[in-house]
């Protein structure tokens, strides 16, 4: 019997691109976004050389920010109709559908990785596949900036797409260092309406 189970993958896939008009009105453009985490990944593209990719790109509103600090940035993304999107939108850009779990990228072929709220949906079961791959296109020495969902433990909750999950720092940066990187900075933050929010920083150890 043929196994008709749905992946994941699929499940985020299908989930996004019934809301991606939706979505994008939301949250597809820089002004949806806090000016602290502009200014975080500002700073963060700022100290990285070679190419970038912002992984889990949506609508490309990032991969344009970090455009324009001066990174040569491509977009990647599960979704056509937000690689459609963002093509449309930003047409001087590099945007393509695919899977970061699988990537094209040649290894060590890249100087960093975004991945801005594109691990959310995966849990303390998987989030390792991701993450071996950021550490197997990044470069020794190159940077990789996550955000995420801040939270006591490690956690799901219906999110408004499909279900996603809640990590504590300290764990988060557990799994990275697991993955092969050094964790260089930490941020969190709360308030009112909102969801704590956390971010990593880190870098790509040397492959000994």
């Amino acid at each position: 019997m043929a196994n008709t189970r749905t992946q994941p993958g699929e499940i985020v896939r299908e989930s996004y691109a019934a809301r991606s008009r939706e979505y994008t009105d939301l949250f597809g453009s820089m002004t949806s976004t806090h000016p602290s985490d502009r200014t975080l990944v500002s700073s963060w593209a700022a100290a990285l050389t070679g190419p970038v990719l912002d992984a889990g790109c949506g609508p490309g509103q990032w991969t344009d920010f970090v455009a324009a600090c001066g990174a040569d940035v491509s977009g990647i993304d599960l979704v056509p109709e937000f690689v459609e999107r963002a093509r449309a939108q930003y047409p001087d850009l590099s945007f393509r559908v695919g899977s970061f779990e699988a990537m094209d990228a040649a290894a060590e072929s890249l100087g960093g990785v975004l991945s801005w709220y594109s691990l959310i949906h995966h849990s303390s079961l998987d989030i390792q596949r991701p993450l071996a791959e950021f550490a197997r296109v990044i470069r020794p020495g190159g940077g990789l900036l996550v955000g995420f969902f801040e939270g006591a433990t490690v956690e799901k909750f219906d999110h408004a797409v499909t279900t996603a999950h809640r990590w504590p720092v300290a764990e988060l940066g557990r799994q990275l260092a697991e993955a092969g990187f050094e964790v260089i900075e930490t941020h969190t933050r709360t308030g009112s309406g909102c969801r704590p929010h956390g971010a990593i920083t880190a870098r790509r150890r040397s492959i000994r």
